[in-house]
């Protein structure tokens, strides 16, 4: 069970990251993808950049042993980075994202997390499910964004 496990989550992240990806190309501009309009504060610019953070934090360093450094202030303080950056940044992610998840032993999945997050303790299963949930609550967004600033 778990194998199926974690195919099906190496490819939900691979698939909602290209979806991710394929939101900030279709931006017209860098501007765009930083306007901030009525009670939207964070634009899809910042949004990506958290939800990369976070997945480079909890799935690339924590589960992966990478080295990355988070800057969650940062995440929704900078402005005007370019659209090839945005996306440079995706790519990067979904590579980290990917290798993490692909060779992810399986006693870790049924494992405790091993960062606290929440209040209470869960296993690295049932984060993940949480992640790509949280992913996808930010693409949505990031999908409206885009779809009331470009028309």
């Amino acid at each position: 069970m778990t194998d199926h496990f974690r195919d099906i989550i190496v490819k939900l992240f691979d698939r909602d990251l290209d979806k991710l990806a394929v939101e900030i190309s279709l931006y017209d501009d860098k501007s765009s993808i930083w306007k901030i309009t009525g009670d939207i504060k964070n634009p899809a610019g910042n949004l990506c950049l958290h939800l990369c953070g976070n997945l480079q934090h909890y799935i690339g360093k924590v589960l992966g042993g990478t080295d990355y450094k988070r800057n969650r202030d940062y995440e929704f303080s900078a402005r005007a980075i370019s659209k090839e950056t945005l996306l440079a940044e995706v790519r990067e992610t979904k590579s980290t994202v990917h290798h993490t998840l692909a060779n992810i032993e399986e006693n870790t999945l049924a494992s405790p997390y091993p960062e606290k997050v929440f209040d209470y303790d869960m296993n690295t299963d049932y984060f993940l499910v949480h992640l790509q949930g949280h992913l996808n609550y930010h693409l949505g967004q990031i999908n409206y964004h885009r779809r009331l600033i470009t028309t």
